[in-house]
């Protein structure tokens, strides 16, 4: 058997590897473009930043090294042109030589990954993308010349590495993004505790925009307004390389990703696609989704490996799990966001927490945001977000496996999860958002969400504020009136007329103070997340009372 890959690094070059183990009698060839096959592309903004010191660190193998231990033809500086299906050849252009020829396939696996995407406006062609080797040199070079300034073009997570890493070697860092907010995998009040931690790191961001020119120096928005730039840095997304694919009459999506079955097979029966550039399966809805990952890219290409040769496999549904770290916070994600939900239609609970990473009493305890996305029908777990230092990653994974293992938002409650007071609390943040799930899910608990609250008040709810009153002369929503939880009791005739809608600073009080009311007979909702949550989204709407 001769299996062609086209395209190395993470897809290709698990599913060359995996077939070798597979089968040690098989012809493995791998065309890539580049001049390196096998490297860390996730690490290039951090060599960019000087956190990664050795360029090699970043290669992980050779056409040599894989030739030496696996066999494997790697022939770097060759493209792959044109797929002839019926005759079950590719056409493939030596880059260095100038030459052509035809190289013959059993099975042919597409793996060519996706490129930068950059928009059309007069000084595009400056912009420096980071998508390889050759690009990481280029920035690198670039920015040993010191630049001052620079715009980094989208702010999704390559866009904000780029930001930290391009203000670790001393660039004053402009963000411009055309969304409202940074991070479109969050929700905004998530979103705003990013752009909160990027502005007090002096990364200016600028959203609801875009570049519209750029001429070497500066930057010109879309509102005519200019940005000092020196340099210009393009991270505004990823498209597939599906040319290939579409010009091999193979089928292609609406969003460019190469049509994919359950075992990375294309229209074409002897033609895989893993990658950036093939189609995945959403995990929430069962439809097409296209989801540019290394983790995702590498399990693909081991599945194709074993599909090829004969052991039965299927891909699991995605999640978009992911991660980022920037200036010390921690951001994660996993699933749907309540923005997508809503659109969709779907009935849902959202819960907010702000515990500690681990027991407050040891030291060193840092605080994070959770959020959860819950079905409203099933209690089914649809989506997570976090925000904060440690643990944020350990909490998203196991929410992430959760979801996997098709545990409710409920079953988190009861989660058996390690505890020591430096690594967790006997009540784990995943616990608390089951404990929290629960008491929605039975009825015990009613909340409602930051983005809610206006119209609540505008239709006769009292806020009732239940925090001490000295955090109420801190700063409070307008309008509320403060009784504090431990003197709610005493203090009943005080409470105003009507619905209530009642907060503390993160949601326990609140919760506390919800049991009281309602079982003397009073409709009330807990603000999720408390005035932090609502805080994130109204930085001016705190009030001093008088």
């Amino acid at each position: 058997m001769k299996v062609v890959i086209v395209g190395g690094v993470a897809a290709g070059m698990s599913a060359a590897t995996r077939l070798r183990r597979r089968d040690e009698d098989a012809q493995i060839v791998v065309f890539e473009r580049g001049e390196h096959v096998s490297f860390a592309n996730c690490g290039l903004p951090y060599y960019v930043g000087g956190v990664i010191t050795e360029r090699d660190a970043l290669l992980l193998q050779t056409p040599a090294s894989l030739a030496a231990r696996f066999r494997i033809d790697v022939r770097t500086r060759h493209e792959v042109v044109a797929i002839d299906r019926a005759a079950k050849t590719v056409r493939v252009r030596d880059l260095a030589a100038g030459t052509e020829s035809n190289e013959s396939y059993d099975a042919l696996v597409l793996a060519p990954g996706a490129a930068p995407f950059v928009p059309d406006f007069p000084g595009a062609e400056r912009a420096l993308a980071l998508r390889n080797i050759a690009d990481v040199d280029r920035m690198h070079a670039a920015v040993a010349e010191q630049p001052r300034t620079a715009v980094v073009l989208g702010a999704g997570f390559i866009g904000l590495e780029m930001a930290e890493n391009l203000v670790k070697r001393g660039v004053r860092v402009t963000v411009v993004e055309l969304a409202d907010q940074v991070l479109a995998p969050l929700d905004p009040e998530m979103a705003a505790l990013v752009q909160q931690r990027l502005t007090d790191q002096g990364v200016r961001v600028c959203t609801g925009t875009q570049v519209s020119a750029y001429d070497g120096s500066s930057a010109t928005l879309a509102d005519g307004s200019t940005v000092p730039a020196d340099l210009l840095i393009a991270a505004i997304g990823v498209r597939a390389e599906s040319t290939l694919a579409a010009d091999a009459g193979l089928a292609i999506n609406a969003r460019g990703g190469i049509v994919v079955d359950e075992q990375q097979r294309t229209s074409d029966p002897a033609v895989y696609a893993v990658g950036d550039a093939a189609q995945k399966r959403d995990a929430i809805d069962g439809g097409p989704a296209m989801v540019p990952l290394a983790q995702t890219a590498n399990r693909h290409g081991r599945l194709v490996a074993d599909v090829i040769t004969g052991r039965v496999g299927a891909a699991a549904p995605v999640l978009g799990t992911a991660i980022v770290g920037l200036f010390g916070l921690v951001v994660a994600a996993t699933g749907w966001n309540e923005k997508r939900l809503r659109a969709a239609g779907r009935a849902i609970r959202v819960i907010h927490t702000h515990p500690a990473d681990h027991a407050g009493y040891y030291p060193g305890a840092q605080q994070m945001s959770l959020k959860l996305l819950v079905d409203a029908d099933t209690d089914a777990i649809l989506g997570a977000q976090g925000v904060g230092g440690a643990g944020v990653d350990k909490r998203i994974d196991i929410i992430a496996t959760a979801i996997r293992g098709g545990l409710t938002a409920s079953d988190l409650a009861d989660l058996e999860l390690a505890y020591a007071p430096q690594f967790g609390s006997a009540k784990d943040p995943v616990n608390m958002l089951g404990f929290i799930a629960d008491n929605m899910a039975t009825g015990m608990a009613e909340t409602i969400q930051w983005h809610e609250l206006p119209v609540a008040v505008e239709a006769g709810a009292a806020v009732l504020d239940v925090r001490s009153p000295s955090e109420f002369a801190d700063g409070a929503i307008p309008g509320a009136v403060n009784i504090p939880v431990d003197e709610l009791r005493d203090r009943l005739a005080e409470v105003p007329d009507g619905d209530l809608v009642v907060h503390c600073a993160v949601g326990l009080r609140g919760y506390i103070a919800a049991q009281i009311l309602t079982q003397r007979g009073r409709r009330v909702r807990n603000l999720d997340g408390g005035i932090r949550t609502w805080a994130a989204m109204n930085p001016n709407g705190s009030t001093r009372p008088a």
